[in-house]
């Protein structure tokens, strides 16, 4: 005897209905059967092409269709030529359409969208890691967004926040010791935002943190002279680039996240 023959048939790529089925088979030891795939079904020609071969093959269907009318099709279809068929997904989706009260959308493939999403998204957090307070050069000719500041101008955070929008950031610090990389002059301005903060409200903020890391408030760091020259500079290098600064001072992580995703989206429309 054959190995049966189980077609696989979805308005997507079919790789639900194939794992599904395959689950399945995994609890009966010994048989065997023939899987074949067919994706982006999505009108009654394809369906009658399915149910004809199932029909000579003597094989069955399984189904993953998200369009009701496609669905009826496909029953109405293999009933006229008594071939066995299973909706994996239409049973559920009628179940939630009740318990929700509200329509499905009825759009194929969102299940595989919603996992490239997630993926960018993992992406563009190891991206944030891997290119923070510019360890790797190399990472700012990758970066969709540039971010350049002094110590303890949220870069970090920023980073990250823009990564959960799965937006590659990567971060340079600005300390007037160390030239900044040739890399962030070679990229387009419009990539590089800097973000600049009052000098009081820095020399509070880095007075905090020396606290809170067990050391002396006045140690230069927190110098409001240091801090000044290096403000300075970093205005020297963002004139040097020519790109858009952002006064972070009294804004919360949140806030200057937003106005840098309108800056972006502003620019990938232009």
């Amino acid at each position: 005897m054959n190995d049966p023959i189980i077609y696989i048939v979805s308005d997507s790529v079919g790789e639900t209905a194939e794992l599904v089925t395959k689950a399945a088979l995994s609890q009966f030891s010994g048989p065997h059967a023939v899987i074949k795939r067919f994706p982006y079904v999505e009108d009654s020609s394809h369906i009658d092409e399915v149910v004809s071969l199932a029909k000579e093959d003597q094989g069955i269907v399984v189904y993953t269709l998200v369009k009701p009318e496609i669905r009826r099709y496909m029953v109405q279809a293999a009933e006229a030529e008594n071939i066995k068929v299973f909706d994996l997904i239409g049973p559920l989706m009628d179940q939630l359409e009740s318990m929700y009260s509200m329509e499905p959308l009825f759009e194929p493939g969102l299940v595989r969208r919603l996992d490239e999403e997630y993926f960018k998204k993992v992406d563009a957090i190891e991206f944030a890691v891997k290119y923070d307070d510019g360890r790797d050069p190399r990472g700012l000719l990758k970066a969709d967004i540039i971010l350049i500041g002094v110590s303890r101008t949220s870069k970090t955070p920023l980073s990250q926040f823009l990564a959960h929008k799965r937006v590659k950031v990567a971060n340079v610090p600005i300390v007037p010791e160390v030239d900044p990389p040739e890399e962030l002059f070679s990229v387009p301005k419009e990539k590089c935002i800097g973000l600049k903060i009052r000098p009081d409200k820095l020399n509070q903020i880095r007075r905090e943190r020396l606290i809170s890391l067990g050391l002396d408030d006045n140690a230069s760091y927190a110098d409001l002279e240091r801090i000044n020259k290096e403000l300075t500079y970093f205005e020297d290098i963002t004139d040097r680039i020519g790109c858009d600064v952002i006064d972070v001072t009294n804004k919360a992580v949140e806030e200057t996240a937003n106005i840098i995703m309108s800056m972006y989206r502003s620019r990938k429309s232009t």
